[in-house]
This record gives C-alpha cells, structure tokens and sequence, in this order.
C-alpha cells in the first residue's frame, strides 16, 4: 500500500438535515458499481444545476479560473483534463471513452463568452485501463495552458468542469459523499453523456479523481462516482509517487 492509501480508506458520511424538509436517504457507498457507459445520464434532483464557466461566481470562483483553460473536449464525447506529470503533461480521462493507441482530437477552450480561441490538437492514447477506468492521452502539441496537479486530500465540497453532451464548457458542484474500494462518491453534482473523464475537483482546485459514472437521478436519489487519483496513479506505468500529493 502506498504512504496515501490509508488517507481514503474506508466510508466517511456527510449528514444530510433540513428543517422539516423530506431529504432523500445517503446511498450505501460500497455497492460493487455497474459498468460505465458513455450514454449514461447522471442528473441529481429535478433541474441541471450547470453554469457556462466564464459567468461562474460561486464557492469555487476563486481557483476555478486557474484551472478551467486546462479542460478539454475529447472527440466530441468525453471530457478531460490536462494534468502535471513528471514525464511530461497529458490529458487525463476515462478508459471507457478511448481505445488504446487511439487518436483523439482534444479541443481547448470550447466554450460560451470565451476568453481566447478555441484550440485542437490531435492526440495518442498512451495508457487505457477499465479497472481503475482512466486513459492518458499525450498531446501531440501542448497549449499555453497550465497542468492541474494531481492530490490526495479530498474536501467536503467538490466541483467538476466539464462538456456535457458535448456543449460548451460549465461547472457544477455538489457534496462529497464518501470514498471506498478506491472509488470517491458525491451527490447532487450534475454530469450528463459527455462528462465522462472530467477531474473531479477539491475545494482547493486540485484533482482527486476522475468521474466516470453514477446513479444519480430526477428524484434526488442515488450518487455520481469517479475513480481517485490515488488509485490510478497506483496503477499506472506513466504516473510516479511524485506526482500527487496532500495538497
């Protein structure tokens, strides 16, 4: 086990209360989760609580801005994330949405009001996995864009830019739920087809995993989940111990 393993063993549950207000029971976070698909909806509660990231004013306002440049649209159908490795950057996202020595065209700065050119690049697939499900692309050219760096250290809060449905760049943010057989779970944090692969944010702007699936839905039932970074730097050949941290 490595020196962060410990940091997210086992189930930490958030309390839900609300003043005579019916509130949909927490889901267990330890279920065996079903194979992710990128045609699956995770829509927590009744309405899309999704903000185009140039207007976002909220809780994360203060990093987002710094990070956001660093997300991509990935073949139209997926989101990812342009990370910090010793080796060199690469885009992160889910191995569900990319084959191995695939070439996946990755677009920066897709977005509503944007606050510079759209950029695309061509990148390849250097490692894919379905168990923890992530990819890295490397891109065959790096943007002016500054890498997201990679943590162990996950907050109540947490936020997710993403391309649902492949539309122009938003936020959501919703509440950490637990985490479990390497797995981190949240509820009501919107993702729709499309956000498969976006990095899954702490309240200090760093990434502690990747959100690949869920079973949220209309009602306010059930969670989203992603697999950590713990766990996939773990697993892979490309990613070092040095790379993420408590931060």
């Amino acid at each position: 086990m490595t020196p962060w393993g410990p940091l997210l063993a086992g189930t930490v549950i958030l309390g839900l209360a609300a003043c005579g207000t019916a509130v949909p029971a927490d889901p267990p976070v330890c279920e065996e989760p079903e194979k992710p698909e990128v045609s699956s909806l995770w829509q927590c509660g009744p309405t899309l609580d999704f903000t185009p990231i140039n207007s976002y004013q909220g809780e994360f306002a203060d990093v987002i801005q710094d990070r956001e440049d660093a997300v991509v649209l990935i073949d139209g159908r997926c989101t990812g994330t342009l990370i910090e490795a010793s080796a060199g950057p690469v885009v992160l996202t889910a191995g569900h949405c990319v084959g191995l020595g695939d070439r996946s065209l990755l677009v920066f700065n897709f977005e509503n009001d944007p606050d510079g050119d759209p950029l695309v690049v061509e990148g390849s697939v250097i490692e894919q996995s379905l168990e923890p499900d992530y990819a890295l692309i490397k891109p065959d050219a790096l943007p002016a864009v500054t890498p997201v760096l990679l943590t162990t250290r996950i907050s109540e809060r947490l936020a997710i830019i993403q391309h649902p449905r492949g539309r122009p760049k938003v936020i959501a943010e919703g509440r950490f739920l637990g985490s479990c057989n390497r797995l981190v779970y949240y509820t009501d944090l919107d993702t729709l087809v499309g956000s498969s692969g976006a990095g899954v944010l702490n309240r200090q702007g760093y990434l502690v995993g990747i959100h690949t699936d869920g079973d949220c839905d209309e009602k306010g039932h059930g969670a989203n989940r992603g697999w950590t970074m713990v766990s996939i730097v773990e697993a892979s050949p490309y990613l070092q111990s040095a790379d993420i941290a408590d931060r």
